[in-house]
């Protein structure tokens, strides 16, 4: 006798953008005109280009392949290893480099936050940090953008290390300098508590050499209010959304200790990697736990918007002006290292999109 049992079910009207074939991508973006760029970082895979363009079916390294060769003579004009890109819907695409292939320390001088032209397709502005900044453990994970404030706006950055303070830093873009805040605090900080589970499986590092460990990473996800005056974040492994007034983030008055006291607790959310805000002030999270997409609105309530097997692991996220959310899935969580040297991920990644009725925040 054949028994129909119940079964989990599943919601979500997603389009398939692009197939990925070959390196893994962390990062999309889509510009103001429609155009739409990922990054590849080198973490093992055979990254040809570290940012490219969609350009029809086909990759084209983004802004030319010469950028993309990392050259040791001169860094800070080339692409090392780049994690995210942000296009900021006034011209320009914005690239971090983490100069960190492999999660190594990141090479002197390298990690960076590049301004390109989409205009020219040319590298305007290149912003580079001290070493009171990137420190041997910093991870550089993702960027937001304010430039109604300041004389030529500011970025925040999510420092995700994991074997270092998270925290988030701060860059003054018309004067270049920048600074760590709530560097090591437990806002930025892994859930030492968590056990991330995907796919029914505990997620932690599993070695070649059969040796085992929690696997924790700090503060990742980022997104900005529309207004620009709350910036939200979350620890990578973690279920938790803070926030904090980006007043006071960028007020260097305030000391660290004080800080801290800044920092609102929004609640559970789920464990998110990539995070968005859109225009009508609603966040959007990824839940890489259980395979779902939630929009966290401004009254704090939260709704589950897509959960779907596909999407297997949804990483960074990006608002177009069709009012589409694109996410990168691209199953990290069944990497090598976590299998004992076994990779498990299964070809091709995607980028998918499905509509959400919002534009993305203004940053102007």
């Amino acid at each position: 006798m054949n028994f129909m049992l119940p079964m989990e079910k599943y919601f979500g009207k997603f389009e398939l953008v692009h197939s990925f074939y070959g390196a893994m991508p962390t990062g999309v973006t889509e510009s103001e005109t429609g155009r739409i760029f990922v990054c590849f970082p080198k973490w093992g895979d055979d990254v040809k280009f570290t940012v490219a363009e969609i350009a029809g079916d086909q990759l084209q390294p983004y802004p030319n392949l010469e950028t993309n060769l990392a050259n040791p003579a001169n860094d800070a004009m080339s692409f090392i290893s780049v994690q995210s890109v942000v296009a900021d819907g006034r011209g320009t695409l914005w690239v971090l480099d983490t100069a960190a292939p492999n999660f190594s320390e990141p090479i002197k001088g390298g990690a960076k936050l590049v301004a390109v032209d989409l205009k020219t397709n040319t590298i305007r502005n290149v912003y580079t940090f001290t070493e009171e900044v990137i420190l041997p453990t910093t991870y550089l994970n993702d960027v937001r953008f304010d430039f109604r404030v300041g004389k030529a706006g500011y970025a925040y950055i999510t420092d995700s290390s994991s074997k270092g303070p998270g925290g988030i830093i701060v860059v003054d873009l018309d004067t270049g300098k920048a600074f760590r805040r709530l560097s090591g605090t437990p806002p930025t900080s892994p859930d030492s508590y968590l056990m991330p589970k995907v796919e029914g499986n505990i997620l932690m590092n599993r070695n070649i050499d059969g040796s085992i460990s929690p696997f924790q990473l700090a503060s990742d996800g980022i997104a900005i209010s529309a207004d620009g005056k709350t910036l939200f974040f979350c620890p990578l492994t973690s279920r938790h959304l803070f926030s904090i007034s980006t007043k006071a983030l960028r007020d260097r008055t305030i000391p660290e200790k004080d800080l801290l006291f800044r920092v609102e607790y929004r609640g559970e959310k789920g464990a998110s990697d990539g995070m968005i805000t859109g225009a009508k002030g609603n966040v959007y999270a990824g839940d890489y736990e259980n395979n779902s997409i939630r929009k966290i609105m401004p009254n704090g309530n939260m709704e589950t918007i897509a959960h779907d097997p596909r999407i297997l692991w949804p990483d960074t996220f990006s608002i177009g002006p069709d009012q589409y959310l694109y996410i990168i899935v691209n199953q990290l969580h069944r990497q090598a290292r976590f299998h004992y040297g076994r990779d498990l991920r299964e070809k091709p990644y995607s980028l998918l999109r499905i509509h959400i009725d919002e534009l993305p925040a203004p940053a102007y």
